[in-house]
């Protein structure tokens, strides 16, 4: 599967301009036992804020933002066409969060704002970093700057999820949009003895599992749709976020092996009443207008933006 673009945001913000990499992506042919749910660690220590939100209604389209917010406010996005907005959990990809008054003025634009974060990898400038390399796997190849984690260690969730999850909570965001699913795939089997892909891919999708059921927030992993053959992953997510099902950036018909792969797993979470949030890469006019068609005919909420996802644009109004 390509590498998530969306991590161009806080490589670009720590100096990075390698160009995306991609590797095959490998399906799970098998479902292991059901996942276990919460932890007991959870109990008793659960997510501030309301109950659950309700799933987002009617979703057309949407706009998502990771960086280049003007005066680091977010008046453009609240301004952008959509009914959902997908914005870092941080303004600075570090630990300059955005306030509660601020995600609040954003809900008052009438669309539905989920914050982004990673779960499966970290950066080697994000604030948590220092107190978890002990977890730390390979690199990522093509991010010098970025590295796959033991996602599924305790400590993974005490030091970075958990937190994460609260300060979104404690901003008041509707929800979260969970980046790096897919380090299943990516993480060096020679690392992790005694794992395979069919573990890790199970490992991921429990982490998805406990996330649903400690949070209060509605749960939207980006990219990885075949994890729906794990259990208890459907039933955890309220929808999924799904880079370049059309177009591979910038402006290439998505061709490759893993696309109508791809397609068909996001179809079927759709099939199951899940909102899929497509985005694409594309910035020919002739592009924009077959992506969005396209998401019309699918029932996809759609975005066609640029890689850098550093600018509002108005494609599926």
């Amino acid at each position: 599967m390509r590498r998530c673009l969306a991590l161009l945001l806080v490589l670009s913000v720590a100096g990075c301009t390698s160009a995306a990499g991609g590797t095959p992506r490998a399906s799970p042919t098998a479902v292991d036992p059901p996942a276990s749910g919460a932890n007991p660690s959870d109990q008793g220590n659960m997510s501030p804020g309301p109950a659950k939100p309700s799933a987002p209604g009617k979703i057309t389209s949407w706009v998502y933002q990771l960086q280049g917010y003007p005066g680091g406010k977010l008046d453009d996005v609240a301004k952008a066409p959509g009914q959902l907005a997908v914005i870092d959990l941080a303004r600075d990809a570090r630990s300059d969060y955005f306030r509660a008054e601020e995600v609040a003025a954003l809900k008052r634009s009438g669309k539905t704002v989920l914050a982004y974060f990673e779960i499966g990898s970290i950066e080697n400038f994000r604030p948590e970093y220092p107190s978890v390399k002990d977890l730390v796997l390979n690199r990522w190849d093509d991010w010098p700057e970025e590295f796959f984690v033991r996602y599924w260690e305790q400590a993974w969730w005490d030091k970075v999820v958990r937190p994460r999850l609260d300060q979104a909570a404690r901003s008041g965001f509707d929800g979260v949009y969970l980046d790096t699913p897919l380090a299943y795939e990516e993480i060096d089997l020679k690392t992790v003895q005694g794992e395979s892909r069919e573990s890790l891919g199970r490992k991921m999708a429990d982490l998805i599992v406990r996330i649903a059921k400690y949070s209060p927030l509605l749960v939207f992993p980006q990219n990885s749709p075949e994890l729906r053959k794990y259990s208890g992953y459907t039933e955890a997510v309220d929808g999924i976020g799904m880079e370049e099902l059309f177009f591979l950036a910038t402006d290439k018909p998505c061709a490759e092996s893993f696309c109508p792969e791809n397609l068909t797993e996001t179809r079927a979470l759709r099939k199951a009443g899940k909102t899929v949030l497509a985005v694409d890469y594309a910035t020919r006019p002739e592009n924009v207008k077959k992506a969005c068609a396209s998401y019309a005919a699918e029932d996809f909420a759609g975005y066609v933006t640029t890689r850098a996802l550093d600018t509002i644009t108005r494609s599926c109004e």
